[in-house]
């Protein structure tokens, strides 16, 4: 049994790596748009104009944004359990 409880603890390691980099990512291509524009030859996305999106879709969305936000938020704050 303590051989599974290794290997979730595991993964959830390798996840928790792969969240690291897309963050890492994702402050890179806002930085580059800041200080390149929105046309940023090596970055094929518009991270800021994505964001943009995402934010005027969830407030215009009133009770249901609200509720997608908070459970966004609750997602990536850290509420595992503790042992």
């Amino acid at each position: 049994m303590a051989e599974g409880v290794g290997i979730v603890t595991r993964i959830k390691g390798w996840i928790g790596q792969v969240v690291e980099v897309a963050w890492a990512l994702l402050a890179l291509g806002i930085v580059l748009q800041v200080l390149f524009g929105p046309d940023v030859m090596f970055l094929p996305v518009d991270v800021i104009g994505n964001i943009t999106d995402l934010v005027v879709s969830l407030g215009g969305a009133g009770l249901a944004g609200l509720i997608t936000v908070g459970i966004i938020y609750w997602i990536f704050t850290d509420n595992s359990p503790r042992s």
